[in-house]
């Protein structure tokens, strides 16, 4: 008989979703879907606000990433108010989203991904976790927490809280960083990007080549993908063009303005997220796994396959190898993880590159602002995503319309669709265990939703 099989919570991800897998009578499935919550309501709790206090209101939107949050709304402001930041308040708000990157990326990969690679994706639950692996290997766990610390507490020290930030402001940056607050930076993140750079040779050599058959096979899909880059077509995570790349590698450069003639939104009745497509494909919409339509990818493994290069020496080798390896775009759903740690690496090094920019102290930070009628767009580069915010103000500076597109959102086709080719290459005539349903997982987990 046909039955229902329901994960509930899925584990191990930054946020709350459920998975519904259904049996046909011979034990295979039938359908599978991901279901995730990710309505906030934001656009509607900011109406009527001040737009300069919209920043310091987003940021909660997600406790993980505040800062990718506090800055896209920063900018959208600064656009609505046509104010330019001045050069050191731009460098000091790309220097904190640089750093936020840095650790987060050490979040995702050890607390949440690695327990499925370092303990085993078929090991007990109870063991398969960050706890797991800090008994697995305590002198890494020690070293981890303790870089992890270290890259949140430079945001924490600088800019006074490191979780839902107020240092950016509109026009530029709250304060100047002084000589001595630059020096103990810049020691402390090349700290961090040593041990970026012990993590990405440690996940080569010891941990993806044991599961290079999963990494093949494990909700492996074809889409196209979207990132930003700068006129050079690097890799940039605070600003310039968006570029969405079709499935044959074909792409299209637009301005973040420009992102509603490009990207539409569907509506599908399993969740309350919006599923970002391809507008311009003119394909419409649909997560059919022979023939998907106008669906694409955001995140880390979109960013590194729409970059044509990447502007720092270390991640540009490590970028290289990659391609080596796995051509562009590669579509493996699991090449997340080692994309992950390649933005790790770009991440501590554009830090390094900001710290040592003779103008970074420069007491000049902020532009003078007055308020005005207008719309902006604010978009930066999230850990999970391409995320935009659209704003309008009236002539008194006062928030109109909001329109957000968060980083997850653009992945909600796209893991439904690996979610449904994970099930079912794995489960076969009613055969399911724990270690089975756990790969169905690690197929979401990939995207760090």
């Amino acid at each position: 008989m046909s039955r229902t099989i329901t994960i509930q919570p899925l584990t191990r991800i930054e946020g709350h979703a459920s998975i519904g897998i259904t049996l046909d009578d011979s034990g295979n499935v039938a359908d599978a879907k991901l279901s995730y919550m990710s309505l906030r309501g934001f656009e509607k709790f900011v109406e009527g606000m001040p737009a300069e206090e919209v920043p310091r209101v987003v940021s909660r939107i997600c406790g993980i990433c505040p800062w990718m949050h506090h800055l896209a709304a920063n900018k959208a402001v600064d656009a609505c108010y046509g104010v330019t930041p001045t050069p050191t308040g731009r460098k000091l708000r790309e220097l904190m989203q640089a750093i936020a990157h840095a650790e987060d990326k050490l979040l995702h990969f050890f607390f949440l991904a690695a327990a499925d690679f370092v303990i085993g994706p078929s090991a007990d639950y109870a063991v398969r976790n960050v706890i797991g692996i800090a008994k697995a290997n305590p002198e890494l766990a020690a070293r981890v927490v303790k870089t992890r610390q270290l890259a949140k507490m430079i945001l924490d020290k600088f800019s006074r809280k490191a979780i839902h930030p107020v240092a950016g402001v509109t026009g530029g940056f709250a304060k100047p960083i002084l000589e001595e607050e630059r020096k103990d930076m810049l020691a402390k993140m090349q700290e961090v990007l040593d041990f970026a750079l012990f993590t990405i040779e440690f996940a080569k050599k010891g941990v993806f080549p044991q599961y290079m058959d999963a990494i093949q096979s494990l909700g492996v899909i074809t889409t196209g993908f979207i990132g930003t880059v700068d006129d050079a077509g690097a890799l940039n995570l605070y600003d310039g063009k968006l570029r969405i790349m079709k499935p044959d590698g074909s792409y299209t450069d637009f301005a973040a303005t420009n992102y509603a003639d490009y990207i539409a939104e569907h509506v599908e009745p399993n969740s309350y997220g919006k599923y970002p497509y391809a507008r311009f494909w003119n394909e419409g919409f649909s997560m059919d796994l022979e023939q998907p339509r106008g669906v694409y990818r955001s995140n880390t493994l979109a960013r590194i396959n729409v970059c044509d290069r990447i502007a720092t020496p270390r991640a540009q080798a490590e970028l290289e190898e990659f391609r080596s390896l796995f051509g562009r775009p590669a579509q493996a759903t699991l090449l997340y993880h080692y994309a992950r740690l390649i933005e790790e690496v770009y991440a501590c090094e554009r830090a390094i590159e900001i710290l040592q920019d003779p103008e970074i102290t420069d007491p000049n930070v902020r532009a003078e602002v007055t308020p005005r009628a207008g719309r902006g767009v604010g978009c930066v580069e999230a850990p999970r995503g391409t995320l935009i915010h659209d704003y309008t103000t009236d002539k008194n500076g006062l928030m109109v319309k909001a329109n957000m597109i968060v980083g997850t959102t653009h992945n909600l086709g796209p893991m439904n669709m690996s979610v449904n080719q994970a099930a079912r290459s794995l489960i076969k005539n009613g055969h399911v265990d724990e270690g089975i349903l756990n790969q169905i997982e690690m197929a979401v987990r990939a995207y760090d939703p």
